[in-house]
């Protein structure tokens, strides 16, 4: 059976660890060719050696998503190369500092602004013109409960969370008539280093696996998926709309 994905060409940032880890596997396995971009070259090349077993194959982008220039170079080098990409999993994001607003200071905020925010700014543009070459663009970006629930002691990060849906949403109603589809993902509590970090008195054996969220990322993906302008939460299995405050 030749996989729904197969000869697909897909974009995941955050690929060398956690949830772009098994998502990018996750893509690899189901037949798409897997552009992996992260910090680590390590976590690149453990990546790389799992999706060869699997069978699958994968470009590594070793590239700090804060080099904006570096993300336009990459738009530019798959242009040449394949003419187009048809995923883009936008899953890179830092926690930032764990403390009250008025003890942060203004370079880790801007820090977390310009992982979780700047950065995927970059991607859409530079990313867009590439997706819409194919029949079937599909933009997934990961969110976090944090954009809602706005607790204390995260603002940065859900202040950055905030802004990525904002931003996200925008891009879909700007293509909505257009093949591409764009959608944001909330996997909720997961069993990632990130969250033993901000978290670090958690069990992780109560927590899903990066792995068991990334089986309901990669639906998002395929061709057949048709919905734009949504969020998947995947705490409750429901894919929702955004409605205006009351």
């Amino acid at each position: 059976m030749i996989s729904s994905l197969a000869s697909r060409i897909a974009l995941v940032t955050g690929a060398s660890r956690g949830i772009g880890y098994a998502t990018a596997r996750a893509l690899a396995k189901a037949g798409a060719h897997v552009v992996a971009v992260a910090r680590t070259q390590g976590g690149l090349e453990e990546l790389d050696d799992e999706i060869r077993k699997d069978g699958g194959s994968a470009t590594l982008v070793p590239l700090n998503l804060t080099d904006s220039d570096g993300i336009a170079r990459l738009g530019a080098a798959l242009h040449e190369r394949h003419g187009k990409i048809d995923i883009l999993v936008g899953n890179a994001g830092v926690a930032g500092p764990s403390s009250p607003l008025g003890h942060i200071e203004l370079k880790p905020w801007n820090d977390v602004m310009a992982v979780n925010v700047t950065a995927n700014f970059q991607l859409i543009r530079c990313m867009e013109p590439l997706l819409r070459q194919s029949d079937a663009g599909r933009a997934v970006f990961v969110t976090s409960g944090a954009a809602n629930k706005a607790s204390a002691y995260v603002g940065p990060y859900a202040a950055s969370k905030a802004a990525l849906e904002a931003l996200t949403r925008a891009w879909a109603q700007e293509t909505a008539s257009t093949n591409l589809r764009v959608n944001l993902f909330s996997p909720g509590p997961v069993r990632t280093k990130m969250r033993a970090i901000v978290f670090p008195g958690e069990d992780p054996a109560t927590l899903d696996t990066p792995e068991q969220v990334a089986e309901f990322i990669v639906p998002m993906c395929a061709p057949d998926w048709t919905e734009t302008g949504k969020l998947y939460d995947y705490k409750t299995r429901t894919l929702m709309d955004f409605r205006a405050p009351a």
